[in-house]
């Protein structure tokens, strides 16, 4: 088994224990019987996308199939932001005035931190990474909300033997320390959505991600070969295993959570037009 592999899968065989060490947390979604909210604090990977990007895909569009009627989402997440550009630009202030007790703030970022060139956006692993990242605990639980840590969504990259490759460096190591050491529940995405490209393949993660031939959509008439975003497949797939990791890691409760193994067909995203 290689290096790759072995990673994947011990972090895979640790991640319910590590979510399950945390605390657990009072549910509720506020005042009034007021359903709780998954409010989404990321980047494109996650974010709603509009009739001018598809079949560009985030997943926290398709999060909804996999929640139960009680539950709704607020995706912040927004192209381009980081850990670091997402506060700086007020947004997390924006997200936590909506926030109320019981809520969950879901805080995915990494791979705009990674643009280190780039001094609006650019963060260090083990510094700068998680001094933002702590802002959004801190407010979270100012809020009386329950923050959760989800490490980047993987890439697709795979070297010449066909072994998928992790691409974000220090920075999902960097989260699951700050998870332990803030006590937050951490859903470790990274790990899972690398195995999962692994069992795929190569070929078989190509219809997971935004690859589409010439002419097969207005938005592209000369094809586009992108390895970071999905189409519809893909952002299901991810959103799957979001859920999966909620529930398995006791962050929502098994009547908050529905349909994990059941077919998600992909014609249910759809793109509204630019607001």
């Amino acid at each position: 088994m290689s290096l790759t592999r072995r990673r994947a899968a011990a972090a895979l065989a640790a991640l319910p224990l590590a979510l399950a060490a945390t605390p657990a947390v009072a549910r509720g979604g506020g005042g009034g019987g007021r359903p709780g909210t998954l409010h989404i604090a990321g980047d494109s990977t996650a974010a709603r996308k509009y009739a001018d990007a598809a079949p560009e895909t985030g997943w926290g569009t398709a999060l909804p199939f996999f929640l139960g009627r009680s539950l709704r989402v607020a995706n912040h997440a927004l192209n381009g932001r980081s850990s670091k550009s997402f506060v700086d630009e007020g947004r997390l202030t924006a997200l936590l005035d909506r926030v109320r007790p019981g809520d969950l703030v879901l805080i995915q970022f990494g791979h705009n931190d990674e643009k280190t060139e780039d001094p609006l956006r650019g963060t260090d692993p083990y510094t700068t990474y998680q001094e933002y990242l702590r802002r959004y605990v801190t407010g979270a639980r100012a809020h009386r909300a329950r923050p959760v840590l989800i490490t980047p969504v993987e890439r697709r990259r795979f070297a010449a033997d066909g072994t998928a490759r992790p691409t974000h460096g220090d920075y999902p190591d960097a989260m699951r320390a700050l998870a332990v050491e803030e006590r937050v529940p951490l859903l470790d995405i990274q790990a899972l959505s690398l195995a999962r490209w692994q069992e795929f393949g190569p070929d078989g993660t190509l219809e997971y991600f935004n690859w589409v031939e010439p002419g097969q959509w207005p938005n592209h008439p000369d094809g586009k070969q992108d390895n970071t975003h999905f189409r519809p497949t893909g952002a299901i797939e991810v959103a799957r295993m979001t859920a999966r990791a909620l529930r398995v890691g006791h962050v929502l409760a098994p009547h908050e959570v529905t349909g994990l193994d059941a077919p998600v067909p992909a014609d249910r995203i759809t793109w509204p037009p630019l607001p």
